[in-house]
């Protein structure tokens, strides 16, 4: 089917009680194999590219792609600039035909991300109403090329002023995760989140999912997350595909055969995520 908004796909997670899984591709063999175990376990489904992956080729050739697999894919499938890093990228992800964009104004005041969050929303409506993900409260880790530090915490009283205010379609909020692998078990805030979904009605996101154990992504959605990031460990288990591959054959140089492999470890992983998402047979 071809492309949809974000917008119905998670207001339809929130009030069922489970979480989209939304996961970064860098290639056409990690987008094949997201959809692929999407179409396989009939799941909606967020493709998500990244400043740095946009860069490395085009919006233009990423949205080209993925579209070409929503076509035939029978199931919701979305298309989002993740951690889009200035107004000019999210507009030209708008115009390039991507379904949803990011902003993340979380590396300044609250203010000053109001501002900017609020400038791409009123973009984005000019648009037909394309939904904007904002995030306060800063995840930690390094995040595509922005190394952001410890993290914060998002204030659930501000998390109110910012949705009210800004008019975005979903938040990011800050618990304690951290993007990239975690040096050591994380320490989640979930209360927290039960204090921000008193303040906020919109969907909530919640960013650097991977090395969280199933049981803490589950006790975030229960606590009203309605869309879970991964994008790590896809990269981590489409590599580790690649290095098998050649170390069992150091000869093979098509690469096709290493991309079959790499590809099926990444559809393997998604769909434990979405399985442990809750999202499988909600298409």
């Amino acid at each position: 089917m071809p492309f949809v908004s974000t917008t119905e796909m998670l207001r339809k997670a929130q009030r069922g009680g489970y979480a989209v899984g939304a996961f970064n591709c860098e290639n056409m063999e990690m987008a094949q194999a997201i959809v692929e175990a999407a179409v396989r376990l009939h799941a909606p489904v967020i493709l998500q590219t990244t400043p740095s992956t946009v860069r490395y080729a085009s919006l233009a050739m990423y949205r080209a792609m993925v579209a070409t697999l929503a076509q035939d894919a029978l199931v919701p499938v979305a298309m989002h600039l993740d951690h889009g890093d200035s107004p000019e990228l999210a507009r030209q992800a708008m115009e390039a035909g991507y379904t949803s964009v990011m902003i993340d104004g979380s590396h300044h005041v609250l203010e000053e991300n109001i501002a900017i969050t609020r400038s791409v929303v009123e973009m984005a409506q000019a648009r037909g109403g394309i939904p904007v993900e904002a995030e306060l409260g800063r995840v930690g880790g390094k995040e595509d090329d922005l190394e952001a530090g410890e993290g914060g915490y998002t204030d659930p009283s501000e998390a109110e002023t910012f949705a009210r205010e800004t008019g975005a379609a979903s938040l990011a909020v800050g618990i304690g995760t951290a993007h990239g692998f975690y040096a050591g078990t994380p320490v989640l805030d979930v209360p927290r989140l039960a204090r921000i979904r008193a303040k906020v009605e919109i969907p909530l996101v919640l960013h650097g999912a991977s090395g969280l154990s199933d049981e803490d992504v589950r006790a975030c959605i229960r606590e009203g997350i309605c869309k879970v990031n991964f994008a790590t460990e896809l990269r981590a288990a489409y590599s580790q595909g690649v290095k098998d591959c050649l170390a069992e054959n150091p000869k093979v140089y098509d690469p096709k055969v290493y991309g079959k492999v790499a590809r099926a470890r990444v559809t393997d992983l998604v769909m434990e995520r979405m399985q442990v998402c809750g999202c499988a047979e909600k298409a």
